[in-house]
């Protein structure tokens, strides 16, 4: 019986290992939730880096617009 109790053992440390890589990798990936964090700390470089995007976002609609006319 020592056998099974050792395999579910390592089965629960394994899925418990797997739930905590898996918990990292989203915190890692969770840009809303970093950008809020960001933000908490410092706001500036998230202010500047937001209007910097909808800047490009104007810039490439601008180009798109005046390529269609021509």
């Amino acid at each position: 019986m020592t056998s099974i109790d050792d395999a579910r053992q390592q089965a629960a440390r394994a899925r418990h290992e797997l739930a905590t890589t898996l918990d990292a990798i989203e915190d890692k990936l969770n840009v809303p939730k970093r950008v809020a964090a960001q933000y908490r700390r410092d706001p500036i470089p998230v202010i500047i880096a937001g209007v910097a995007v909808v800047g490009a976002v104007a810039g490439l609609i601008a180009w798109a617009v005046a390529a269609r006319r021509d």
